[in-house]
C-alpha cells in the first residue's frame, strides 16, 4: 500500500533532487536561509533582553518548532486550542495561546492537556469579565488552575481591553476567580496603521509596559516575574525597544512573538524588514527561505505562459506570486536563470498566468521557482514540504498540522 504521505502533493524523500525526482508543485524551504533566520531573530531578541516565543501558526510545522526551540526560544505562540494540542503532541512544553479560549469544547481540549500533563506550561488571553467567569467556572469545576494574561488592545483593532481602566477592572475580576492565575499582560501592535504608525505603536508599547508595572505594584500577578508580551512580524524592533529597559528586564519576562520571520517572504515582510533595518541601523536582516516550485505547463500565446500551480498552492492575499528563477530538469542548481522580469498577472485554482519578459527563453516543462508574500497562507495549503541544500537536494521533509 502506498504510504499516505506519498499521496500528498510535493511528496519527497531525503536525498531526492528537486530538479528531477519530485512531482511538482512543491513547497520548498532553503536550509541556509532558514538556519540564518532562526539564529538572527533569536539573537535579536536575546541582545535586547527579551525572550522569543515564535508564532507557530505561520507554519504549523513541528519540525520547524523544534528548530526554533533548539535555538533558544522560550516557548511557542499559537492561536487556537487545536493548534496547542498539536504542538504539545510533538514535544512543545510551553505555549502562549495569543487568543481567547472560548467555548466548552475548546476549554475541554486544554483541560485534558493540563490533566494529562500537569507540567505543560500553558497561558491564554482574556479581555472580558464574562470570559473570566466562564473560564473560572469551567476549570474550577475540574480542580484545575488556568494561567491567563490580560489582552490590551486598541480602538478599532482586534481583541483586547480598549482602555487602561478596562484592564484594571479585568484584573480585579481575575482575582475573584480561584481557578485563574494572572501571569502577564499582552498586546498586539500589528493592527496599528496609518501615517503615524511608528509614533502610535511606541505609545501603545509604553502604555502596555506602564500597565504591567502598575499591576505588578498592586500584587495582581501570580508570578514573581510576570510576562509582558507583544510584537508581530513587522514592528518587532519597536516593541523590543520598549521592552529593552532596565526596569522591564529586572521585573518582567519580556516576550516577543514574531512568526513569519522563520522563512520571511518576498513581499510584505520583505518591505517591513527594510523599515526595521533603517530604524535599527543593522546591515544584515532576514532572508527569504520559502518558495513554491512549479512547471511551465502551457505556452498558448507568444509571451504568455501558464504555470501548474494556483490558489490551492500559494498565497495570493497580499500580492500575486513572484517569479524568481527558471530551471530545467537535469541541469545543475548553478544553471538557474533569473526570471524576475516575468510577471504573474492572475491565478486560478490550479493555474497561474505569467507574462514572459522579452528575451526570456522558456519552454514547456521548465521549472519556475516562485516567491510569495505572507507565508502563513502558503504553508496552510500544504501537508508536507521539503528543506533543500544549495544543490537542491532534499535534506529533510516536514509535515504540517493545520
Amino acid at each position: 500500500m502506498t504510504p499516505l504521505n506519498a499521496l500528498e502533493k510535493g511528496a519527497a524523500s531525503p536525498g531526492a533532487s528537486l530538479l528531477s525526482d519530485i512531482a511538482l508543485p512543491a513547497l520548498v524551504i532553503h536550509q541556509d536561509a532558514l538556519d540564518h533566520n532562526i539564529a538572527w531573530m533569536q539573537a535579536f531578541a536575546s541582545e535586547r533582553g527579551a525572550e522569543l516565543a515564535p508564532h507557530g501558526k505561520t507554519s504549523m510545522a513541528p519540525a520547524l518548532f523544534q528548530r526554533q526551540l533548539a535555538a533558544g526560544a522560550w516557548g511557542m505562540t499559537l492561536a487556537t486550542a487545536v493548534q496547542t494540542r498539536a504542538a504539545q503532541a510533538h514535544g512543545v512544553r510551553r505555549v502562549l495561546m495569543a487568543n481567547q479560549l472560548v467555548g466548552a469544547p475548546n476549554m475541554a481540549l486544554i483541560a485534558e492537556l493540563l490533566t494529562a500533563d500537569p507540567d505543560f506550561d500553558f497561558h491564554c488571553l482574556v479581555d472580558h469579565p464574562d470570559q473570566v467567569s466562564a473560564l473560572g467556572a469551567f476549570f474550577g469545576a475540574r480542580g484545575l488552575a488556568l494561567q491567563v494574561m490580560i489582552e490590551y488592545g486598541v480602538p478599532g483593532g482586534r481583541c483586547g481591553c480598549r482602555s487602561e481602566a478596562e484592564v484594571r477592572e479585568l484584573a480585579r475580576a481575575i482575582a475573584g476567580q480561584p481557578a485563574l492565575r494572572l501571569t502577564g499582560i499582552e498586546g498586539y501592535e500589528g493592527v496599528i496603521h496609518g501615517a503615524e504608525a511608528v509614533t502610535d505603536i511606541c505609545a501603545f508599547a509604553d502604555s502596555l509596559v506602564r500597565l504591567a508595572e502598575e499591576l505588578r505594584g498592586q500584587g495582581a500577578f501570580a508570578l514573581d516575574r510576570p510576562v509582558v508580551t507583544a510584537s508581530g512580524s513587522a514592528w518587532y524592533d519597536l516593541i523590543a525597544s520598549a521592552f529593552d529597559q532596565l526596569e522591564v528586564r529586572e521585573r518582567f519576562l519580556a516576550v516577543m512573538r514574531p512568526g513569519s520571520y522563520v522563512v520571511h517572504d518576498h513581499g510584505i515582510y520583505c518591505d517591513a524588514q527594510c523599515g526595521v533595518l533603517a530604524r535599527t541601523g543593522l546591515d544584515e536582516g532576514l532572508q527569504p527561505a520559502l518558495e513554491v516550485w512549479a512547471h511551465v505547463q502551457s505556452m498558448p500565446e507568444p509571451g504568455f505562459a501558464i504555470l501548474a500551480l494556483g490558489k490551492r498552492d500559494i498565497a495570493h492575499d497580499a500580492g500575486l506570486p513572484l517569479p524568481l528563477r527558471r530551471y530545467r530538469p537535469g541541469q545543475a542548481a548553478s544553471e538557474a536563470v533569473d526570471v524576475s522580469d516575468c510577471t504573474v498577472t492572475a491565478i486560478m485554482d490550479q493555474h497561474a498566468f505569467m507574462v514572459v519578459a522579452p528575451g526570456t527563453a522558456l519552454a514547456i516543462g521548465d521549472i519556475i521557482a516562485l516567491g510569495t508574500s505572507h507565508p502563513c497562507l502558503t504553508f496552510d495549503k500544504w501537508r508536507q514540504g521539503c528543506i533543500v541544500d544549495e544543490g537542491l537536494q532534499v535534506v529533510e521533509t516536514f509535515a504540517t498540522c493545520f
